[in-house]
């Protein structure tokens, strides 16, 4: 990709997207992009040096990414087709490819290091990246989360042969990969607009192990329903928080602290500490350390990788933390991850009345799981729901929040208000833990959540 001198983004907000624009721009070249609104990730582009504009309008492409000899386009696949940009950059015949496509190439010019999974892939990737940049190996990494230790979603290391990449299975994006190494941290059902059947959606993860290149290693979560399908010459190895290959012994959790060894064919190693003591890290820290012992990170520089990761923004946030009130935010957005990251902090705050806001993420997503969405929001004393985040995705009739309350267990309080009105709702909500989950824009009233809890609180 050497040839061109300029890139263009459609969707240059997204969180993926914003990484490659980043890479892009440390390497000199012109980098210009549309999203739909701006966002704190488009502004920090901009200060970057990124050229963009939130309007459907080709007249504000910039010049320098008008050359189709000179220009590589990128876009998402949530981008749709009729978009008008993406339409004059078809007809004009430039070179365009999706995300996925410009993170395949990586991993055929570095020993890619990839996380697959339904959930857990961001944590476990930024660990992962956090394991190797502090090491003597070092990587690149393009991530799916802003990690707090670096303050980005992007790591550049050019001497490295590494690079850490989250492998997405939307829209089959991960098959454009192809791994030195890779975790799968789970294959619960998701994206069923896409897939149709769990079984489409399981057989996508079955393509994905046979891309891993011969010489590598498949670190796969044990007990998944998955089948696996590996070329000759790669190891495959499995993981759990209690079993597997890799897994944990001596867990002690006490004092707002976790401490654990990791038990591992490459090298055991005692007394491991999480820098995010919350115990699904239990877990994601297992199945990050084994990427980094395959990569040849050595145990004193896992050892203190793993206590100083501070983890990643939406991921066991903590936006306030005392000893008497607690409020986080989380991007917990499928049955499976909101049940983790409840139990998780039911186990740290034993006791306590925890409440819940969550924003449903998508039409069809709520449709298909309101059941289990109920169910795992039932771990809780209290849940407050909104109105669904659209995202990509037209109403469907019938189904809004109503359908998840309506399945809440009877001992749970439930109710719905509107996004706009959660900050009042916060101030006259009674909590010891309060938690906003979702992958939406809800994220947007994390700071004033955050005053109002100091408030009510005097902290």
């Amino acid at each position: 990709m050497t040839e061109y001198s300029s890139v263009y983004f459609i969707g240059i907000g997204g969180i993926g997207m914003s990484a490659i624009a980043r890479y892009y721009l440390q390497r000199g070249l012109v980098v210009g992009g549309y999203d739909k609104t701006p966002s704190a990730l488009t502004r920090e582009l901009e200060k970057e040096g990124a050229i963009i504009h939130y309007e459907d309008d080709v007249q504000q492409i910039p010049t320098a990414c008008k050359d189709g000899t000179s220009t590589l386009v990128i876009y998402t696949p949530a981008i749709p087709s009729d978009h008008s940009e993406l339409q004059y950059f078809i007809a004009n015949h430039f070179d365009l490819q999706k995300r996925a496509q410009v993170l395949g190439t990586l991993t055929h010019n570095h020993k890619g290091l990839c996380v697959a999974g339904t959930h857990g892939k961001t944590t476990t990737s930024s660990m992962t990246a956090h394991l190797l940049h502090q090491s003597h190996i070092d990587c690149n990494a393009f991530l799916g989360g802003i990690t707090k230790n670096y303050g980005t979603n992007y790591i550049l290391a050019p001497e490295s042969d590494y690079v850490v990449i989250e492998a997405d299975e939307f829209d089959r994006s991960f098959h454009w990969l192809s791994p030195f190494a890779t975790v799968i941290t789970a294959t619960d059902p998701d994206h069923l607009d896409i897939y149709g059947t769990e079984e489409a959606y399981l057989e996508s993860f079955r393509h994905y192990t046979e891309l891993i290149q011969p010489g590598g290693c498949l670190v796969i979560h044990e007990g998944l329903k998955m089948r696996t399908n590996v070329q000759a010459g790669v190891t495959t190895y499995t993981y759990s928080r209690e079993h597997g290959d890799f897994h944990a012994a001596n867990v002690r959790i006490g004092n707002g602290e976790i401490t654990f060894d990791l038990m591992s064919p490459l090298g055991n190693i005692e007394d491991i500490s999480l820098g995010v003591p919350v115990s699904v890290n239990i877990e994601n820290g297992i199945a990050a350390m084994a990427l980094a012992q395959i990569a040849g990170v050595n145990p004193d520089e896992i050892r203190r990788g793993m206590a100083s990761f501070s983890g990643v923004e939406r991921r066991f946030d903590f936006r306030v933390k005392t000893e008497k009130i607690a409020y986080l935010s989380d991007y917990a957005h499928h049955p499976e991850e909101l049940r983790a990251c409840i139990q998780s902090i039911r186990e740290v705050y034993a006791g306590r009345r925890i409440v819940g806001i969550f924003q449903p993420h998508l039409y069809t997503r709520t449709r298909d799981f309101y059941r289990e969405f109920a169910d795992a929001l039932s771990l809780l004393d209290e849940v407050i729901l909104t109105e669904i985040y659209p995202a990509r995705e037209q109403p469907i009739p019938g189904v809004t929040s109503q359908l998840i309350l309506d399945n809440l267990k009877p001992s749970v309080k439930g109710r719905l208000i509107c996004k706009a009105d959660v900050v009042e709702v916060v101030r006259q909500t009674q909590f010891d833990v309060l938690m906003t989950l979702g992958a939406g824009n809800l994220e947007d009233y994390s700071g004033q959540i955050a005053e109002a809890v100091k408030e009510m609180n005097k902290v």
